[in-house]
C-alpha cells in the first residue's frame, strides 16, 4: 500500500504529509490565502479535466498512466478518479449552478477556472467532502495553478454555492430551465438536451416506457462496476475471483465469462497482467461471445473482427475460436489500434490468430467476398451507450456526427454481409441505443445487399442471449428479434446487437 493511502480521511482531506512539511500553522489571513497549493489527487484530477478540455483527451486514456506516474494508490488513486469522472458526468448540472452562484454564465468564465469550479462543487455537491474542505483546498488548487485574482473569484463563487443544499440546488436550476421535462432532466441529469430527447426515443423504439428516461439518464451518472472478462481457455472466473480477494469479485448475472470487482486494481491481477483476463464490460462480453453461439450453416472455421481496434471484442472471440479449433482474422483501419489488438490478443495460442491487419473495413467484403463463417462489426458510432465510462463523450457529441456515423455503420455492415459465406453469421453491435445508429442503419443495410442480390434473415439474438446468460434470464423486448441493453435495466453499457445469417 502506498504511503498515501493512509493520508486521506473518508472526506477526501490528505493527513500526515501536509503536517509533516509544516503547512498546518493556523494563519490569520483569509481561507483563500491560506492554502498555497492543493494535494497530488486534487491535481490530478484538474489535469485530466484539462486534458479532455484542451487536448480533445479521454479521461479513461488520460487518467490511469496521469496515476501511475504520480505514484497515486489506494485512496488517493480512488478519490482523484471519483472527482475527475464525477465532474465531467455531472459538469452540465454544476454549470447550471455555477450560472447562478456566480452570476454570469459560464461561457465568460475561463476555460482553467471554470474547470476548478467545477471540481469544487463536485467536491461539496456530489461528494462527501465537507464544505469548508472543498472550499479550502479547491482554492489552494486555483492559487496554485492560475494565480491569486482567479483563486479570489473561485472563493467567493464556492462560498455561495455553499450556503445552500444539494437539493436547494437542484430546485433553482431545474426552475430555471422552465416548464418543459426534457429541459429540466437535461439539466438536473446532466445530459445535451438532444441526448435526452434520442434516449426517450431510443426507450420507446424498443419497446420500454418513455418514463424509464429519468432512471435511464441517473444510471449514466453513476459510476459503472470494474468488470472483468475471463477469456475462456486461459483463465476461469473462479480463478478471478480467488485472486481478487475475499469478497471483493462475484460471477456476472449476464456473461459466464464475466467477474465484477467490488475494489481493487484489476491491473494488479496476475490473470490482467498476461493478457488471460480483461477489463470488459459485461454487456460487450454478451455480444460477443452471442456471434460465437449464434446457429450457422456449415463450417465454423474461420471468422472476422472486421473493426477490432482496441482489442477486446477481438481477444474475446479469439478464446473462443482457439478452444473450437477455428482462427481469426483482426482487422483495424488505424495501425495504432491494430497494434492495441495485438496486445490483447498477446496470451491467446497463435494458431487461433490468423492475421492482426490495418485496413479499411468498408472494402473487405469486395476483396474477400465470402471468406468468412462468422463476422463482428462492433461499429463506430456515437458512444451513447457507454456515458457512465466515457462522461465526455456526452458533450462532445452533437447530432451532426449522427450523419457520418451512419454512412458509415451501413457501409460496414454491407460489407461484413459481403464478407460472410451463405450460410454464416453477421453480428452486428454498436455502444449506442440510438435508432440511427442501431434499426435504421441495419434496415438501410439490408435493403442495399437485396438489391445487390443477396439474401439475408435475422437470427433471434432473443433467444442466443438467453442461451448464454446463467440461468437464461435477462430482460428483453419480446416484440424485437434484435436485443437492446439498457444500464439502469441490466447494469451494462446500452449496447445493441443485431444478428443476421446470409442465405444466398
Amino acid at each position: 500500500m502506498s504511503p498515501a493511502d493512509d493520508r486521506r480521511d473518508p472526506s477526501g482531506r490528505q493527513r500526515g504529509a501536509a503536517r509533516a512539511q509544516g503547512r498546518t500553522q493556523r494563519s490569520a489571513s483569509a481561507p483563500s490565502q491560506r492554502r498555497r497549493g492543493s494535494d497530488p489527487a486534487r491535481t490530478a484530477a484538474y489535469d485530466v479535466l484539462r486534458a479532455v478540455d484542451g487536448s480533445d483527451s479521454y479521461a479513461n486514456l488520460v487518467l490511469p498512466p496521469l496515476l501511475r506516474e504520480r505514484h497515486l494508490a489506494g485512496r488517493d488513486a480512488a478519490f482523484a478518479t471519483e472527482l475527475a469522472y464525477g465532474t465531467l458526468r455531472l459538469r452540465g448540472r454544476y454549470d447550471a449552478i455555477i450560472a447562478q452562484a456566480a452570476a454570469r454564465e459560464v461561457s465568460t468564465i475561463d476555460a482553467p477556472a471554470l474547470d476548478v469550479l467545477r471540481l469544487g462543487v463536485h467536491q461539496m455537491l456530489g461528494m462527501r467532502v465537507p464544505a469548508h474542505a472543498a472550499v479550502s483546498e479547491t482554492v489552494g488548487l486555483a492559487r496554485e495553478q492560475l494565480g491569486t485574482g482567479p483563486s479570489q473569484f473561485v472563493n467567493a463563487v464556492l462560498r455561495t454555492v455553499g450556503r445552500s443544499t444539494p437539493e436547494e440546488w437542484e430546485q433553482r436550476i431545474a426552475e430555471a430551465a422552465g416548464d418543459d421535462e426534457l429541459a429540466r432532466l437535461s439539466v438536473t441529469q446532466s445530459h445535451p438536451l438532444w441526448v435526452v430527447r434520442a434516449l426517450r426515443e431510443a426507450l420507446v423504439g424498443n419497446g420500454r416506457s418513455a418514463d424509464e428516461i429519468g432512471e435511464l439518464l441517473a444510471a449514466d451518472n453513476a459510476a459503472p462496476r470494474v468488470t472483468i472478462v475471463a477469456r475462456p481457455g486461459l483463465a476461469d472466473p473462479a480463478e478471478v475471483v480467488g485472486d481478487a480477494g475475499e469478497g471483493v469479485g462475484t460471477v456476472g448475472a449476464l456473461a459466464p465469462s464475466a467477474v465484477i470487482l467490488s475494489g481493487g486494481d484489476p491491473a494488479a491481477l496476475p490473470s490482467v497482467r498476461d493478457g488471460r483476463a480483461g477489463v470488459q464490460d459485461e454487456g460487450s462480453q454478451l455480444v460477443a461471445l452471442a456471434l460465437t453461439e449464434a446457429p450457422l450453416d456449415g463450417p465454423d472455421e474461420r471468422w472476422l473482427d472486421l473493426c477490432a481496434g482496441p482489442g477486446g471484442k477481438a481477444a474475446l472471440l479469439a478464446a473462443v475460436a482457439g478452444e473450437r479449433g477455428a482462427r481469426i482474422v483482426a482487422n483495424e483501419l488505424q495501425p495504432h489500434r491494430a497494434r492495441l489488438v495485438e496486445q490483447a490478443l498477446r496470451a491467446v495460442p497463435a494458431d487461433a490468430v490468423e492475421d492482426v491487419r490495418t485496413g479499411d473495413g468498408r472494402t473487405v467484403g469486395t476483396d474477400e467476398p465470402g471468406a468468412y463463417d462468422r463476422v463482428m462489426v462492433d461499429a463506430p458510432c456515437t458512444g451513447l451507450g457507454a456515458l457512465r465510462r466515457r462522461p465526455e463523450a456526452r458533450w462532445r457529441r452533437t447530432p451532426a456526427d449522427l450523419a457520418g456515423l451512419s454512412a458509415l455503420q451501413r457501409d460496414l455492415l454491407v460489407s461484413a454481409l459481403r464478407a460472410v459465406r451463405p450460410g454464416g453469421v453477421v453480428a452486428y453491435v454498436t455502444c449506442s441505443p440510438h435508432l440511427v445508429e442501431t434499426q435504421l442503419v441495419v434496415k438501410d443495410a439490408l435493403r442495399t445487399v437485396t438489391r445487390a442480390g443477396l439474401e439475408v434473415e435475422s437470427i433471434d439474438a432473443r433467444a442466443v442471449v438467453r442461451g448464454i446468460a446463467p440461468g437464461g434470464s435477462v430482460e428483453l423486448d419480446d416484440t424485437r428479434t434484435d436485443v437492446q441493453l439498457w444500464p439502469h435495466v441490466h447494469g451494462t453499457d446500452a449496447m445493441h446487437l443485431t444478428l443476421l445469417r446470409r442465405r444466398s
